[in-house]
């Protein structure tokens, strides 16, 4: 279950009556499910956004790649920026500048604004990959 703790405000500060959210605590179980254009032979889980837990500027995610699943070209008309971690296994991707680059567990990449790439499990074996999005106009 998602856990969310308050600080209020009016405790420390008595002219103000508002609560502030200070942590907030989510689970596996209780991520949510959603598709994204273009994305194939994958399971994407939300674990803080604007729904699951009050995160206003990004959200962060958990892409499970089968093999050969992926994402192929995409986010050109995204104004989003984006980081992703390699958690487990070996994703693909690649730029419209033609550069290509293997990216094992432990290795991250990062995309500003309107890039575009390509991102594929191109291995006969899963991919667990960390995903971290800023929201539009942040």
């Amino acid at each position: 279950t998602t856990e969310i703790y308050t600080l209020s405000l009016h405790d420390a500060l008595p002219i103000y009556r508002k609560e502030i959210v200070i942590m907030v605590k989510n689970t596996f179980e209780n991520a949510t499910i959603y598709e994204a254009p273009g994305h194939h032979d994958v399971t994407l889980r939300r674990f803080h956004g604007k729904e699951e837990t009050g995160a206003e500027k990004f959200w962060v995610g958990m892409s499970h790649f089968e093999p050969h699943g992926g994402a192929g070209w995409g986010y050109a008309d995204n104004g989003c920026e984006k980081c992703y971690y390699i958690l487990e296994g070996q994703m693909t991707t690649k730029d419209r500048n033609g550069h290509e680059w293997k990216l094992n567990a432990g290795d991250t990449f990062s995309m500003g604004p309107y890039e575009e790439r390509y991102f594929e499990n191109e291995t006969d074996y899963p991919a667990k990959v960390l995903v971290i999005i800023t929201y539009p106009g942040v």
